[in-house]
């Protein structure tokens, strides 16, 4: 056992976990967040999509250790019930999940996506979200919500100006 300490969503919980353990489950049987799911545990499907240092990564298999002093988000960091993050208010307008299950990874890394490219094409999209599995085939919709994510982004961008 480790007593490590994570920074999540920017707010610090320590932890005294086995330093191998996958940070999911640091993030949600000892931290107690639950929005990031448990899909496959060899991070093939995304649902465990958090952001490290920015960047996204399969909780999945991270160490817990690995993680300690970096920024961790997680899909409870990227927006409130009363300031959405433009992918969750696109996710909504678009009606993108059916059963739901692995939305939080998908809009995880449509997050990052949209960090890095702010106006991506079909094949952008196609190529960031493509190790994300949705058992649903929501993958039009998943297209279409992000490319509205980034039109809502550039207006809360100009109106803040």
């Amino acid at each position: 056992m480790a007593a490590l300490t994570l920074l999540i969503n920017g707010k610090k919980y320590p932890v005294n976990v086995d330093p191998q353990m996958p940070l999911l489950w640091a993030i949600r049987d000892f931290v107690g967040l639950k929005g990031t799911k448990f899909g496959c545990g060899i991070a093939q499907c995304g649902a465990c999509t958090v952001h490290l240092d920015g960047a996204p990564i399969r909780s999945c298999s991270f160490p817990a250790s690995a993680a300690a002093g970096k920024k961790i988000t997680t899909i409870e960091g990227i927006g409130t019930e009363k300031a959405l993050h433009p992918v969750q208010q696109a996710w909504i307008d678009e009606q993108v999940p059916q059963c739901g299950y692995c939305q939080s990874g998908q809009i995880m890394s449509a997050v990052a996506l949209l960090k890095e490219k702010p106006n991506p094409t079909d094949a952008d999209i196609d190529a960031a979200m493509h190790g994300n599995i949705c058992r649903c085939g929501t993958y039009t919709r998943i297209r279409k919500a992000i490319h509205k994510a980034a039109g809502l982004a550039k207006e809360t961008a100009s109106a803040q100006k």
